[in-house]
């Protein structure tokens, strides 16, 4: 989430009115992550939010990189009454450009924050920085639509669903004549088939499929059956090799299903929360970079890791090696519910096993 108190440090910010029950402008936030943290550097570059990100994006180098990009990126005043509104300005939006991100999804509950003039616009620098973007579109056709990335090895199908658990409204949906998102009424087993027909209707022989899922709460390790019984659904009707995961706060346990990768909640990857009360337990500053290694031939997972991240000032940051100590054993405790483990590397890397994997 780039929008609200990041967006107030770049370099051409919006607007910082804001319509908060108790906020009313987004340099609130600013000052309460200078309290907790110390003084954040004003109208920053676009590479300033990645910091330490860029480092290991240059180290590992993926085929693609992918994002939940939780805000409209828009200076539309057509604010939805909805209690928190995020956005960035079009041209802070060079941050994704910045860490050369490939694809956004944007089935969330803030892509149309700020209308559907918002949305539009958004869709619209996206298109103009090169970014491929899927699960919003100004028509039903276009929201359903998936992005295609051609790999060295392989196709790349990321398809974008929202779901109403995540608090998206009904009336977000994209319709024939409405632009909106691709919106999941429920996540039963007739929408996990209707999902699987989308995907196999375009899938060609040797692509590789990621399907992602704004899903669920923001807080808490508590994963719904159903969610359980969804991902599964999508690899043994589809054979999709990645099930995205995201609107938890923090991350969720992870799954290898038929050496197949399910993450129920990826946790943030940027936010303004530094100095926000109430859940520090789930210690929400820190972040997870998650590199997937996926086999071109069977679309199954060769291996996943995760580099762990701190946000603070409003930037990625390495964190000490006591909060990857955390991490990994929070992570590991959560994981072992599905026979998955997580353990440290030499190189303080966090690297996921499947079940009967020798640890």
């Amino acid at each position: 989430m780039c929008g609200r108190g990041i967006d107030q440090v770049l370099a051409h910010p919006c607007s910082p009115e804001i319509y908060e029950r108790h906020v009313r402008t987004a340099e609130t936030y600013v000052l309460l992550a200078e309290q907790a943290n110390g003084p954040i550097p004003q109208r920053n570059g676009s590479s300033y939010v990645w910091g330490a990100a860029l480092g290991q994006l240059e180290r590992m180098q993926p085929d693609a990189r992918i994002i939940n990009l939780e805000t409209a990126v828009t200076r539309s005043n057509d604010r939805a009454n909805k209690g928190i509104n995020y956005r960035m300005s079009p041209e802070n939006a060079e941050c994704l450009a910045a860490a050369k991100i490939d694809c956004c999804v944007l089935a969330n509950n803030h892509v149309l924050d700020w209308g559907r003039a918002g949305l539009i616009e958004t869709l619209t620098i996206l298109q103009k920085l090169n970014v491929k973007a899927t699960g919003a579109g100004r028509t039903d056709l276009e929201a359903r639509a998936p992005a295609v990335l051609n790999l060295a090895n392989a196709r790349l199908l990321i398809f974008s669903f929202g779901s109403i658990s995540s608090g998206i409204p009904f009336e977000w949906a994209a319709t024939s004549d409405a632009p909106g998102v691709n919106l999941l009424p429920d996540l039963c087993e007739a929408s996990a088939l209707e999902v699987a027909d989308q995907v196999m209707a375009l899938r060609r022989p040797g692509d590789l499929i990621v399907v992602s899922i704004h899903w669920g709460s923001n807080w808490g390790y508590h994963i719904p059956e159903e969610q359980t019984i969804f991902a599964r659904a999508l690899i043994d009707k589809a054979g999709v090799s990645i099930v995205h995961g995201h609107s938890s706060h923090h991350p969720r346990a992870i799954e290898i299903y038929r050496d197949r990768l399910i993450l129920y909640g990826c946790g943030d990857f940027l936010n303004d929360y530094e100095g926000i009360r109430g859940y520090e337990r789930y210690r929400d500053d820190l972040a997870s970079m998650y590199f997937a290694d996926l086999n071109p031939a069977s679309g199954n997972l060769h291996a996943l890791k995760l580099v762990p991240l701190q946000i603070k000032n409003f930037r990625l940051s390495n964190p000490s090696w006591r909060d990857i100590e955390w991490i990994q054993q929070t992570l590991d405790g959560d994981c072992q519910r599905f026979g998955t483990r997580v353990i440290l590397d030499s190189e303080r890397q966090l690297v996921v096993i499947g079940p009967g994997a020798r640890t």
